[in-house]
């Protein structure tokens, strides 16, 4: 696995980081943007995110999945590696705002995930874990044990304090001062 760690943060590199001023959406400025959609929507990038997750995955985790859109493509690519591999591990999304119509679920994919089984939330690139939490509280309100929290890159600006105090450990593919390297 380290020659696929190496290869990811040489695809993060070219393909995501950014220097520059930015407004994130945590609402803070940074002179640093990590794009992980970039990465995790390039074909070989998808697959050593799934890889990677899937390797820190817990054995015990029935699903993964997170707030649309970052969460998406992580999900979704994790969930056939597991069953090539003989895992059964599916994926769901949890919206940003619920369905103004039909069930009004904030949570799609439901009916392949049993009551109270057990779930890692997933994301992109997390800063103050304000809105990885979201989904946790999300998934728990839907029934979901979240067991895990991952995320490709870790800003470094909270999340895995802020996360640590809800009793939720953070862990990422990636740092920011890693990619800064």
């Amino acid at each position: 696995m380290k020659a696929d760690k190496v290869r990811l943060m040489e695809l993060l590199r070219e393909l995501s980081v950014r220097t520059g001023q930015f407004t994130l959406s945590s609402g803070k400025t940074s002179d640093f943007y990590v794009d992980v959609k970039q990465t995790s929507m390039n074909a070989e990038g998808s697959w050593l995110i799934a890889a990677l997750m899937l390797d820190k995955l817990r054995s015990d985790v029935q699903a993964v999945g997170g707030l649309t859109l970052g969460a998406d493509p992580i999900a979704c690519a994790i969930a056939p590696i597991a069953w090539m591999q003989g895992r059964k591990v599916h994926a769901f999304i949890i919206r940003k705002e619920s369905k103004g119509h039909g069930t009004g679920a904030y949570v799609e994919g439901m009916s392949n995930l049993p009551a109270g089984c057990k779930v890692a939330i997933v994301e992109d690139t997390t800063t103050t874990g304000g809105s990885l939490f979201k989904a946790v509280e999300r998934a728990r309100a839907a029934g979901l044990d979240v067991v895990q929290c991952l995320t490709v890159v870790d800003r470094q600006e909270g999340a895995a304090e802020f996360l640590a105090e809800q009793g939720l450990v953070l862990e990422a593919l990636a740092t920011r001062a890693e990619l800064l390297k």
